[in-house]
């Protein structure tokens, strides 16, 4: 439940960016919705003074740090110590007034801090007993992480508070439950507190741990050297110390006639919104994007809309950001709208948007990443070069150099702009995972 003190409230703006204009008989509508959220204050106090509030605010989150304790966290030992260095490092970011708890992850989910079914409150001296709390933390047992996510759970739904956030760390694959186990307790948790996913190492399994933080709408990276994870669990910890908006959704109401054809985010990274759609009234759907800080995130938009006569135009969908009041009823934050006008000016109506272009060739990019992998694991050669060379197309052309430089990891690029590569005879196991794990990571459109 949202909760606003009238001194820190960020403000949300939606932009829309599309062409409106369709051809005679055009009935496909894309749009862009950039949603910004700025001026709460806290990304920035939250870096330069991670325990203090502005004057008179009130800590108002909870976290929970689920850190894998299996076996194979003792090999080699450094994961086990990069572990527990990098969760003291995520206390010690916590802000004063805060509610926190550790939790320790095998077969079985234990409470390392503070116990007995409760979180502590962040402070000098809890802060002191978390991390002496932390050298009982060892290895051995094994690995069931829906387990772990729904002591978190218990955990974070004691607190009354706005924000309830997640920080799982694993190094291993989820072999001591079923799928099923994990994906019931995923939807279990879903909507009730957001989840960031980390796996340590190269044993663990990419689309286990992408999956974890799409379902619970955290983010997902590697951290191959172990010696990485105090600076990695610092941020983590420091960005979700500056949330301070939960459950917003982004509401999509349509007209009669208007059929969505699919709802995503496509920056910072690409999430699928479609099927995650709940009713909100007549023609009028919510699709979940979790808490909000100081940012901003892209949407594509897309519509089929009836049919009209050339010079008629028609309101497509209205975008709209909604949290819920305390009464239950929902708080508009802001709104925009997507057009459609048809004309036979063949030049409007055949010119693409850049921000739709930019971003249908991201998507793209995160897609024939995630095939080109499966088909390099499963010998076929000629897919995996075919797919991966569109990738290294599409990353040259949209600028995203960070994904370019991963996949020239995995291929020896031989034209960039007409995408020819060679797949590399061997290939680092921690580079391959890197670049399928980063694949959905985008970038935004080059200002012109």
């Amino acid at each position: 439940m949202a909760n606003f003190s009238k001194s820190n409230v960020p403000q949300f703006s939606v932009d829309v960016y599309q062409n409106e204009y369709l051809p005679e008989g055009g009935r496909e509508v894309n749009a862009i919705a950039t949603v910004t959220s700025t001026g709460g204050g806290t990304v920035g106090s939250a870096v330069s003074a991670p325990h203090l509030y502005a004057a008179g605010q009130t800590p108002d989150a909870a976290v929970a740090i689920m850190v894998d304790c299996s076996g194979s966290m003792d090999y080699p030992p450094t994961k086990m110590r990069g572990a527990r260095d990098a969760t003291a490092a995520a206390i010690d970011a916590v802000r004063d007034g805060v509610h926190f708890a550790v939790i320790g992850g095998t077969h079985v989910a234990k409470e390392i801090y503070p116990g007995g079914g409760r979180l502590a409150v962040a402070g000098a001296q809890t802060r002191d007993q978390a991390k002496q709390a932390l050298r009982r933390l060892s290895a051995g047992g094994g690995t069931a992480i829906g387990t772990w996510l729904r002591l978190a759970d218990r955990l974070l739904s004691s607190a009354d508070v706005t924000i309830r956030h997640g920080i799982l760390l694993t190094d291993g694959r989820n072999e001591h439950e079923s799928p099923g186990d994990l994906q019931a307790a995923l939807d279990s948790c879903a909507g009730r507190f957001t989840c960031d996913a980390r796996g340590v190492g190269t044993d663990w399994e990419v689309k286990e741990v992408t999956g974890i933080a799409s379902a619970l709408l955290g983010t997902a990276d590697i951290v191959a050297d172990p010696a990485g994870l105090a600076a990695d669990f610092t941020q983590m910890m420091e960005t979700a110390m500056g949330k301070e908006v939960a459950d917003v959704s982004l509401r999509l109401w349509t007209p009669v006639g208007v059929e969505i054809r699919f709802v995503k985010q496509v920056a910072p990274t690409v999430e699928e919104l479609t099927e995650r759609r709940t009713e909100a009234g007549p023609r009028a759907g919510d699709y979940p994007t979790g808490s909000w800080g100081d940012e901003s995130r892209d949407y594509h938009i897309c519509v089929h809309v009836p049919g009209a006569e050339l010079g008629q135009e028609m309101l497509a969908a209205r975008v709209s950001l909604i949290v819920p009041s305390e009464d239950g009823s929902a708080q508009t934050l802001s709104q925009g709208l997507v057009r459609a006008v048809w004309t036979d000016d063949m030049t409007a109506s055949t010119s693409i948007n850049p921000q739709v272009a930019h971003y249908t060739g991201q998507a793209e990019l995160a897609q024939v990443i995630q095939q080109g992998l499966d088909a390099r694991k499963s010998g076929d050669v000629d897919g995996a070069t075919a797919k991966l060379g569109r990738a290294v197309q599409l990353a040259g052309a949209s600028g995203n150099a960070d994904t370019a430089k991963l996949l020239s990891k995995v291929v020896d690029v031989v034209d960039a702009a007409a995408g020819t590569v060679r797949l590399k005879a061997k290939v680092a196991e921690a580079d391959e995972m890197t670049l399928e794990t980063r694949s959905t990571k985008t970038v935004r459109v080059k200002k012109q």
